[in-house]
This record gives C-alpha cells, sequence and structure tokens, in this order.
C-alpha cells in the first residue's frame, strides 16, 4: 500500500504555495501542472502524448476520447454562450484527433439561484449546437451548488469519436520542413469576451469565432491523409503557447511569420487599446494544420473552399534551428522569441 502522507508535492509549493487563475490559463503554469503533477501520477502511454483527447485501440477500430470544462464569464457573449461552446469546444478536440465525432456527454454544475430562463437558454443551445454538427448528448449528470459557489453554471463535455485508418496525426509528428496553415484570423473570441466583460464597445461588432471544426478538418484529412501531421486548435494561451507545446513535443523549431498571420483591424485595434497580444489570446473556431511541405497549397485549397476557411494561410514551418523554441519574423523583418504564455492574460474565457 502506497504511504501518502510521504509522497512530496513535484510543483515548488515555495513558489506557488496555493492554485492561482494563471494554472488554468493554458500557459506556462499550466504546463508545470501537467507535466509534473498529473501526467506523473496518472502515467500510461495514452496519457502521454499530451494530445487534445487520448487515442484508444478497439476491435477494428480507433477511438478518440476527449473531455473539457467551460467556465466562462459571462455565460453569453457575443457570437456564442457557454452551451454552443462547450460542444463545439469538445468537438473540436475529437476533431484535432483526427476523429468523426460519435456522441457527447454532459455534466452541469449550476449555482443556487441561477435563473431558470438563463438555464433553458443554454440548454437549448447546447441542443442546437449539437444538432447542427450531428453528434447526440446521449448521457449526462447535473449537480447543484450553494449560491455564490459556482458563477451560475459550469459544464464538462465528454466525447467520442473514430479515427479514419490513414489518419495519424499528434504534436510529436510535426516535421522539419513542414509547413503551418491556420484556417482564419486570431484571437477574435478572447477578445469577444473581454469586451463584453468590461462593457468595452468598439467601432466594429466583435463576435467570438466559436464553430465546429470537424467538417473543415475532414475535408482537410481527405484532402491530404497521412501527410497531416499535426492538427491544434489554439484555445488557452493562444497560437504562441500551442506551438511552444509541439515545438517541444516534436523537438524541433518554428519560425512563424508575423505578415501572414490573418488578424482583423478591430481585434487589432482592440488588442492596442488594451494592451494584449493577440499570439496569446484565445480561439475558439481555428485551428493548426502542420503538413508535409508537398501538399501545402493543397490543404490551403481545402480550407479555402469551406466557410470556416475564408481566410486560411501559410504562417510558417518547421525548422531544424532553435529545437523547442518558437520564433517570429516581424512586419519590419526582425527576429524575435515567441515564448510560452507567462501568467493569465484573459481569464475565464473558456
Amino acid at each position: 500500500m502506497t504511504d501518502l502522507t510521504s509522497a512530496t508535492c513535484p510543483i515548488p509549493i515555495s513558489d506557488y504555495p496555493h492554485v492561482t487563475l494563471a494554472h488554468g490559463g493554458g500557459g506556462r503554469l499550466t504546463q508545470m501542472l501537467i507535466e509534473k503533477m498529473f501526467v506523473p501520477s496518472f502515467a500510461n502511454a495514452a496519457l502521454e502524448t499530451l494530445h487534445d483527447g487520448a487515442i484508444l485501440d478497439a476491435p477494428n477500430a480507433r477511438l478518440a476520447f476527449s473531455t473539457d470544462s467551460f467556465v466562462v464569464h459571462p455565460i453569453f457573449f457575443p457570437g456564442g454562450d457557454i452551451g454552443s461552446l462547450a460542444v463545439h469546444g469538445t468537438v473540436n478536440d475529437l476533431a484535432m484527433c483526427g476523429a468523426r465525432p460519435l456522441a457527447l456527454s454532459s455534466a452541469l454544475i449550476l449555482e443556487e439561484g441561477l435563473p431558470m430562463q438563463d438555464l433553458w437558454r443554454v440548454v437549448q443551445s447546447m441542443q442546437n449546437a449539437a444538432r447542427t454538427v450531428g453528434v447526440p448528448i446521449v448521457t449526462g449528470d447535473t449537480k447543484v451548488v450553494d449560491r455564490g459557489k459556482g458563477d451560475g453554471v459550469f459544464i464538462n463535455t465528454t466525447g467520442v469519436g473514430v479515427i479514419p485508418a490513414n489518419v495519424h496525426v499528434a504534436p510529436t509528428r510535426a516535421q522539419v520542413g513542414d509547413v503551418i496553415l491556420i484556417n482564419g484570423a486570431i484571437a477574435e473570441h478572447g477578445i469577444a469576451i473581454m469586451s463584453v466583460r468590461e462593457g468595452l464597445e468598439f467601432e466594429t461588432a466583435l463576435q467570438s469565432d466559436s464553430a465546429p471544426l470537424h467538417d473543415i478538418v475532414a475535408r482537410v484529412l481527405d484532402a491530404a491523409g497521412e501527410r497531416v501531421h499535426v492538427l491544434r486548435d489554439p484555445t488557452r494561451g493562444g497560437l504562441a503557447s500551442t506551438l511552444n507545446e509541439i515545438a517541444a513535443s516534436a523537438r524541433v523549431g518554428v519560425r512563424l511569420n508575423e505578415a501572414a498571420i490573418p488578424l482583423a483591424d478591430a481585434v487589432r485595434g482592440a488588442c492596442e487599446i488594451l494592451g494584449l497580444d493577440p499570439l496569446y489570446v484565445a480561439n475558439e473556431g481555428k485551428f493548426l494544420a502542420i503538413v508535409a511541405r508537398e501538399i501545402a497549397e493543397q490543404v490551403l485549397a481545402a480550407m479555402r473552399a469551406h466557410p470556416l476557411g475564408a481566410r486560411a494561410a501559410i504562417i510558417g514551418e518547421i525548422v531544424a534551428e532553435h529545437p523547442g523554441k518558437v520564433y517570429l519574423r516581424s512586419r519590419i523583418g526582425g527576429m524575435r522569441v515567441v515564448d510560452m504564455l507567462s501568467g493569465e492574460q484573459l481569464p475565464r474565457i473558456c
């Protein structure tokens, strides 16, 4: 029997004696929790790939299995709400494993005093999103916590999907010479959340990009198959943190071209006003595809043929230099290191 009282916490308690918001922000402290506490404690082959979901072998099939929790504040925001976000988020995690989603579960933690009309609105939004995606919510759970202990509603969704035989994507498969593509403009979700949370008004209405990505991902995979090496959605921590995770997992370098990264003028202006770097702002309807160079233009065309990929672009490449690090070529031609997010730039965005 293991003596739990003798176990030593792997996190440097002198630096972080308590959990902070930054531990959930998708950046350096989140990575520390995962790599030093969770992965060693629950160690197994499926977990250690650090994918958006686990890849499980089943008779005559490979399954993707993913879970996510949503604590966004406010629960209603321009372009979506916590209900549709919960469905989209888990469907997208399955898609990033190369899977076609089969079914979802949903667990709701409700705070005493939540207006029933708000709950009905959230439930209807989940139902509409699931119907649009074509993935049923087949099981679930509900709990209620005391007033003041839950911030309205928290939602956990879990999903399962089937991975086609010719699809093999993982963060470790990024290879020198590969090309990095994204399906559209970054930072829209985080800035939309910030604008409504802080009561900010801009000349152009800012909308979250929350959307289900399984269909556009399926088109990319149909176009390129095994030559698609990595799929990731840059949610918490944004584009910069996601690419740092990939660079570390595959032990390769990443070189980005700032001028090629799609960014809406309104979002750029909002980031300048708020002092935020759009590379670190969350997205909910964008994904990265890291593919063999010879089929990059083919993948780009497949993205642009889909409504969610109209602004798709090639934004960088995988290089042998500076393994484990991400560099950005600025618009004026200089190079700078793009590090993992440190701290919490935008709390409670998903």
